[in-house]
């Protein structure tokens, strides 16, 4: 508006140093008359604008204030809220300790029974570990004289004779034989007892011995089916000490009195070889 404003007296002074003709004025002349309406028009609607904007502003301002008001209402009740609540606490917390005064008492006697309930559990807990440990020992040494008194059967000590004298070991095995016939010198396997001790003589290469074990079934089990081993093995015990005579007087008895056995067999092979 200022730079139309300094422009009217430029135009003028254009219009007269160029000898500008009076229609060409008149022309000027509305418009600048035109100009002049639109400038007062607008100032108008702006001084509307602004009277509408400050009566906004005003508004809005006041409307400000007003919920300012609201929140420091809503502020103050809250505050009271909360300064009732903190007195209804602290008059809580004063019942609350009054409670655990007076239950203080019942809660010490509580604790002593507790305690000593624990005391005597952990006695009855203790015995009981006790006894469990007694009894598990117990159950251990009837387990193991079970154990041995099932090894003193005839059958167990006859089996455990044959096993320790295949896992090549004579003298254990002896002590298992040995114990068969102290316990059970009449037994059905008695014959065989003094067989497989003969056994364990001959595979320690004490012939002597040996024979002596196998002439006890030969003189002693008539009739039984271990003799014609029992003289098969004493003729070649024989035969290893050198006693060549004896060694062929059983080979050849073992072939007259068992001739259908394979031990007889084995005999009439052996009188071939034997010089």
């Amino acid at each position: 508006m200022q730079f139309v404003r300094r422009g009217l007296p430029l135009i003028f002074i254009i219009a007269l140093a160029g000898c500008a003709t009076r229609e060409t004025v008149d022309s000027m002349q509305r418009d600048m008359d035109e100009m002049k309406s639109r400038l007062f028009k607008m100032e108008k609607d702006i001084g509307g604008m602004r009277s509408e904007t400050k009566e906004g502003i005003d508004k809005t301002i006041k409307d400000f204030h007003k919920e300012m008001e609201s929140q420091r209402k809503g502020a103050a009740d809250l505050q009271a809220t909360l300064d009732s609540t903190k007195v209804d606490m602290q008059v809580l917390t004063g019942k609350v300790d009054d409670v655990r005064v007076l239950a203080q008492k019942p809660a010490d006697d509580l604790a002593l029974l507790k305690e000593d309930t624990d005391r005597r559990l952990a006695a009855m807990e203790d015995r009981l570990a006790r006894l469990d440990k007694g009894f598990d020992e117990f159950q251990k040494k009837m387990t193991e004289a079970k154990a041995a008194e099932a090894e003193q059967t005839p059958e167990a000590l006859y089996q455990k004779g044959l096993e320790t004298l295949r896992k090549g070991d004579p003298q254990k095995s002896r002590e298992y034989l040995s114990r068969f016939l102290e316990l059970f010198p009449k037994h059905d396997l008695a014959a065989n007892v003094h067989y497989w001790l003969g056994e364990t003589y001959y595979s320690e290469k004490k012939y002597d011995q040996a024979i002596l074990e196998f002439q006890e079934i030969i003189k002693n089990y008539s009739g039984n089916e271990k003799i014609p081993a029992a003289m098969l093995k004493q003729a070649m015990a024989f035969k290893e000490l050198g006693d060549a005579k004896s060694a062929r007087y059983v080979y050849k008895k073992l072939s007259e009195d068992y001739p259908h056995t394979d031990e007889a067999r084995v005999a009439k092979e052996k009188l071939k070889d034997l010089k």
